[in-house]
């Protein structure tokens, strides 16, 4: 299985060419600050991007910035015309290996959440599906059985390449557990540990080792393997804090929030079971209107009650991702 992107090696030195980042203190090392912006627009999940999808937004972290948040803030507006709502530090990324350049990179990452408007600022900005990326991460649909049993048949005869028994097993365990073979169950946190299993076995572009990668577009540097902990963080967060909140709009109905949990975490839910512990939660309030655009039985309109995700964010809250 090849990749959906042509001429990849083409592709990832031109990304590598238009992305990048001036050093800060010295020749040697440079700090990147990269933004991980998501929203969810029509039932699927956005993030936001600069050079035409290659890379998200960032910039080096300069003497003038207040902060390391306030630094991101900047370069998100600057480059995207976007003003930042929520945010929150996401990861640092340090290693000596995983960067394009020839210096060390210390990538401090943030993850924000927004509804999205139509993008703006330099050529090049734009939202893309973020499964366009991590086409193996959806499985609401039913050729994504498909595109993981590829995958497996990949990983499966990387495995059996390995010079020696104890090196083959520890690498179909690994395989086993990250991607649900052999009868394990599918964890959808576990987004960032598939990331790197497919890199370590040359099957993404980014890969010093890639030959023939399998499908997902690749990012410039290390970019992918940041929005891949954006997402991971995403799905775990929405299970313990009401996070969602800042996806949707003002008034929405039920199933426009089943939808959006669904896409965060790319599989399907029991429609009843979720309803079920939005009620317990007390979560929502009617607004005493209905939507009419909905194609039949006009639904409820329902907005969050805003002094319950006040409490929530000390006290927990969670949203089921149970089948």
């Amino acid at each position: 299985m090849t990749g959906r992107v042509p001429d990849t090696a083409n592709r990832m030195d031109q990304v590598r060419t238009r992305h990048t980042v001036a050093p800060v203190a010295s020749a040697e090392a440079i700090a990147e600050l990269i933004a991980v912006i998501v929203a969810v627009t029509g039932g699927e999940p956005r993030v936001l991007t600069i050079d035409d999808g290659s890379a998200l937004p960032s910039g080096p972290f300069e003497l003038t910035h207040r902060s390391l948040q306030a630094g991101t803030r900047s370069w998100v507006e600057r480059q995207t015309h976007h003003p930042l709502g929520y945010v929150e530090q996401l990861y640092t990324f340090a290693d000596r290996d995983r960067t394009a350049l020839n210096q060390r990179t210390v990538s401090i990452s943030y993850l924000g959440l927004t509804r999205e408007v139509r993008a703006a600022g330099e050529p090049g900005v734009g939202w893309q599906g973020w499964y366009r990326y991590f086409p193996w991460e959806d499985r609401r649909g039913q050729d994504s059985t498909d595109v993981t049993a590829a995958i497996d048949a990949r990983l499966r005869a990387w495995a059996e390449a390995a010079e020696d028994a104890p090196t083959r097993r520890e690498r179909t365990r690994r395989a086993s557990i990250t991607f649900g073979q052999d009868g394990r169950a599918w964890n959808e946190e576990l987004v960032l540990q598939r990331y790197e299993l497919l890199w370590e076995a040359g099957l993404v572009p980014e890969s010093p080792q890639a030959a023939e990668p399998v499908d997902g577009e690749p990012m410039t540097h290390d970019h992918r393997r940041i929005l891949a902990t954006g997402i991971a963080r995403l799905r775990a967060k929405i299970k313990y804090r009401p996070v969602v909140f800042e996806l949707m709009p003002p008034r929405f109905t039920l199933l426009q929030l089943q939808r959006t949990v669904e896409a965060l975490a790319g599989r399907r839910l029991h429609k009843q079971n979720f309803r079920r512990l939005i009620e317990q939660q007390d979560l929502v309030e009617e607004t005493g209107e209905r939507a009419t655009e909905t194609g039949g039985r006009p639904a409820k309109l329902v907005r969050f009650r805003r002094d319950v995700v006040a409490e929530r964010a000390v006290t927990g809250s969670k949203l089921p991702l149970a089948r």
